[in-house]
């Protein structure tokens, strides 16, 4: 099976994409970034590397994952729904693929340990048994609020072997937390590398992400072509920051005719606050180090990011979101909690499969396009984690 496919939108050499992305750093830390930049356009193309990281990928975290017809779900919904099982992965969510890639960088490059920050949990736990498996020291960074609502999580993460560092500023969620690992980083950079959750941040993170987590969508396309004959009329993924979905659009983009959504979380409604859909009423500005579409108040100020899925409540986005939907590329949709939660059952007790309440986002927009389209269409959509992290948060509502 072919799974190598490369799009033609690429940041340029000050890590833009169009309007958005860059470099806005201390002086002090811009000599680092390039080093890093640089090291990982060298290592990407690296044969042992790559052959290290895909022997990992396949044996370690159970790649390929596979793409299923949701039989139940089409014939409910009228039209034919397959999923990316990225559930299926060790640690249970796509946040493997780039935390793997990560640390294996790390080690390559002679840093002794991984600084991450985690929202839901699953980037935390990623990290942690990445850093574990390289025996790498590791610090993850997470709201209180998280803390609480994911203790099982936070166990498994200090199980690991990780320093799991409780924030308390702010709404002491993900934004939060990626504020104090940003500041430790900058205090550790010599000895420490920013294990990323996401396309977002200073360039070249963005662009590290993305590559690890484009083995998403070649894998998507390959199957899908082999279980059909065709590419998929329709692609959703979840958008919180933004890696799984680049991840999984990274194939389709220059398939003209394969329609692409983003779904963001509406939360509770459209005021400020209420939600983190940052592509759809967010404004250019500058959050930790980037450009991107941000959530702000009325004095310009970084608004606070809501969602009933910690993966998702960051007020930014990722660069080459902002970029995919200024040119029209991407559809970005909303969906809200409730609406989020409902799918969460329906997956469940329709398919046997328990998604994450991220993931749910973009299963409900699959159900709400299934009544939108002809019925020879095809909705290919991503599960991106799985939801017993979840559980007993949605079933206490």
């Amino acid at each position: 099976m072919e799974t190598k496919v490369i799009n033609n939108i690429k940041p340029d050499e000050n890590g833009f994409f169009g309007n958005y992305g860059g470099q806005f750093l201390p002086d002090i830390l811009k000599e680092e970034y390039k080093k890093l930049a640089d090291e990982f356009l060298r290592i990407k193309d690296d044969k042992e590397f790559n052959e290290e990281l895909d022997y990992l990928l396949k044996y370690y975290a159970g790649r390929p994952s596979p793409v299923y017809f949701a039989r139940n779900m089409s014939k409910k919904y009228g039209r034919e729904i397959y999923l990316k099982r990225e559930d299926l992965n060790h640690t249970g969510a796509h946040k493997i693929n780039h935390a793997l890639g990560e640390a294996l960088f790390a080690k390559k490059i002679g840093k002794t340990k991984l600084i991450a920050e985690t929202g839901a949990g699953q980037h935390g736990i990623a990290t942690a048994t990445a850093a574990a498996l390289m025996q790498l020291e590791c610090d993850i960074y997470m709201g209180e609020v998280d803390m609480l609502k994911a203790k099982p999580t936070v166990d498994r993460m200090r199980m690991l072997g990780a320093n799991v560092i409780c924030v308390k500023d702010g709404t002491r969620t993900l934004k939060e937390a990626v504020d104090a690992s940003f500041k430790a980083y900058c205090n550790e950079y010599e000895t420490a590398m920013y294990a990323i959750g996401s396309v977002v941040g200073p360039h070249p993170f963005p662009m590290i992400v993305e590559h690890f987590q484009s083995v998403i969508g070649c894998e998507a396309r390959a199957q899908f072509l082999d279980l059909t004959g065709e590419l998929p009329n329709h692609v959703i993924a979840c958008v919180g920051g933004g890696s799984n979905a680049i991840g999984m659009f990274s194939a389709f983009l220059d398939d003209e005719d394969v329609k692409l959504y983003g779904a963001e979380p509406l939360g509770k409604g459209e005021k400020i606050g209420e939600n983190a859909a940052t592509l759809t009423y967010g404004k250019d500005g500058i959050l930790h180090g980037f450009k991107c579409k941000l959530l702000q108040d009325e004095n310009g100020n970084i608004a606070n990011a809501y969602s009933i899925a910690s993966g998702l409540d960051y007020p930014g986005v990722g660069p080459k979101h902002c970029y995919l939907q200024q040119t029209g590329r991407v559809n970005y949709v909303t969906i809200t909690d409730k609406e989020a939660v409902a799918a969460f059952h329906d997956l469940s007790k329709t398919e046997g499969i328990v998604p994450a309440l991220e993931s749910a986002h973009a299963i409900a927009y699959g159900i709400k396009l299934a009544s939108q389209i002809p019925e020879n269409e095809r909705i290919l959509i991503n599960v991106s984690g799985r939801g017993d992290k979840d559980l007993d948060f949605v079933l206490s509502l």
